[in-house]
């Protein structure tokens, strides 16, 4: 337990400090594009919890005997892995425009962070619908 700690520390500590308010170089760049996906997708993720809980108590009060087509949770759930293939596959293609190149992951990045957004969003629009 206190080796795998110490291994954590030394991980952190190698993470290079990067200006992402004014990145110089592409590593920067990449980096920083690559940590503004990440919070995108953690406030995704926090969103993703509240409209699955939502549509799951739907699905508990809804009077489901005269309709068999699925649930509200779901559709929610297939159509939100389905925009996880295509978001990424997407940004897979975006980025070939620097296929190869020293950019290419930067602006994979930033098209994941994008779209997230935007499915952050539409998230919220679900909940507030109902």
């Amino acid at each position: 337990m206190m080796l795998m700690s110490l291994m954590l520390l030394a991980a952190a500590a190698e993470e290079p400090e990067f200006d992402c308010d004014n990145p110089q170089y592409q590593i920067e760049m990449n980096h920083c594009a690559y940590r503004d996906y990440e919070a995108a997708d953690a406030e995704l993720n926090v969103q993703w919890k509240l409209t699955s809980a939502k549509m799951k108590q739907i699905d508990a009060e809804f009077d489901g005997t005269y309709d068999n087509r699925p649930g509200y949770h779901d559709t929610l759930l297939a159509a939100q892995r389905a925009w996880l293939t295509y978001r990424d596959r997407h940004c897979e293609s975006e980025g070939y425009s620097m296929r190869g190149g020293s950019a290419e992951s930067m602006v994979i990045s930033g098209c994941r962070a994008t779209l997230t957004r935007e499915r952050t969003e539409q998230l919220k629009a679900l909940v507030e619908e109902y």
